[in-house]
């Protein structure tokens, strides 16, 4: 017998993206009254607490993986090495993840944010641009997200390479975001904002690729 996956009714998949919409215009509006609030400053105070030199270089290294100039390469490398193997359309797909970028840059000049400073949190790293939401954190959600939709798919892939790239891609879900609030270059509501706005663009991305 041959079964087939359950496939998300139209109505299902547009109430989760009204609820994301709104839960993060609530965010917004809660942000915007309060661009530095007591609950921001104690997640931060509460995830630095385990600053040592070892781990700042580990969420360095892991932060990186959200610049602009890094992302971009691990895009088209990803999309180049689907390609190679025959994934033309998870290529395409991949490639459009880039198309995130635009996403930020326009809620950030929109929403104008300040970036945490040395007056509440520890400046491990410091940037320059606005705050919220946090574009490593929407890049980690979608990019990260989409390989874990894609190995679960993709059952031509050995299944040891699929498992590896699963975990990692899991790892850096997690812990990509956790390392932006660590580091103090966000707030934690800023985390929160790229989270509701990857998933959106994930949910979208991924709906398009099963549909096609």
């Amino acid at each position: 017998m041959c079964l087939e996956k359950p496939i998300m009714p139209k109505s299902s998949k547009l109430f989760y993206c009204i609820v994301l919409i709104l839960a993060f215009i609530l965010l917004a509006i809660f942000v915007g009254n309060n661009p530095i609030n007591n609950f921001d400053i104690a997640i931060s105070h509460f995830v630095q607490q385990f600053h040592n030199p070892t781990l700042d270089k580990f969420m360095i290294l892991i932060s990186a993986f959200g610049n602009l100039s890094i992302a971009s390469a691990s895009v088209i490398i990803t999309a180049l090495l689907f390609l190679l193997f025959k994934y033309k359309r998870e290529a395409a797909f991949i490639m459009a993840i880039s198309l995130t970028g635009l996403v930020t840059f326009s809620l950030k000049r929109l929403f104008s944010r300040p970036r945490p400073t040395d007056e509440h949190v520890t400046l491990i790293e410091s940037y320059k641009n606005h705050s919220f939401p946090s574009g490593h954190t929407l890049s980690y959600v979608v990019f990260f997200g989409f390989l874990i939709l894609l190995m679960r798919n993709l059952k031509s892939v050995p299944t040891s390479l699929r498992n590896v790239i699963t975990g990692f891609s899991i790892m850096m879900f997690i812990v990509g975001p956790i390392s932006r609030i660590y580091l103090g270059a966000h707030w934690f509501t800023d985390i929160l904002g790229g989270m509701l706005i990857g998933l959106l663009c994930l949910f979208v991305l991924s709906h398009f690729y099963k549909r096609t």
